[in-house]
């Protein structure tokens, strides 16, 4: 693997976990956001401070990608959202992670992105997301079987 650059101390991404841990190593961690009207909104985010995918060596692309597929497979198997986001922008925060966003038909911004303005017409979390709200009990343990199995690889 290629060197890694050093955590940068005006990174709120190095100086912050950014979420509810739900499984780490020395390469990654991945969390739980609190994002309400989106349960499960989580994200993968490398321990070190790597801006774009192309600063890694095939081997950490490799474990980030897998990582991002564990938790997209926990999210569909424990929560069932209609369809799964991912985006890596990095635009404000230039460390690289992914979001991995579950969607449901009736949540307030769908079919736009999670950023975008809610529709007019959604006065709050739809009943797929409150039910997924049940759910999250179940999809922590999810991921943390997910990477206790194959730790994460």
């Amino acid at each position: 693997m290629s060197a890694s650059p050093k955590p940068d101390e005006g990174c709120e991404l190095c100086r912050t976990d950014g979420g509810e841990v739900l499984w780490q190593d020395e390469f990654l961690r991945v969390v739980l956001v609190d994002e309400p009207g989106f349960p499960g909104f989580s994200r993968v985010i490398l321990a070190d401070h790597f801006a774009e995918m192309t600063d890694l060596d095939g081997g950490q692309r490799q474990r980030l990608l897998e990582a991002v597929w564990h938790v997209e497979r926990a999210m569909r198997a424990t929560l069932a959202p209609a369809k799964i986001n991912l985006a890596s922008l990095g635009n404000q925060v230039p460390h690289l992670h992914w979001h991995i966003i579950p969607r449901w038909r009736d949540d307030s911004h769908f079919p736009a992105s999670v950023w975008a303005a809610p529709r007019p017409s959604a006065s709050g979390p739809g009943a797929g997301a409150l039910a997924a709200l049940g759910a999250l009990v179940r999809y922590r343990a999810a991921i943390r079987a997910a990477f206790a199995t194959d730790r994460g690889r």
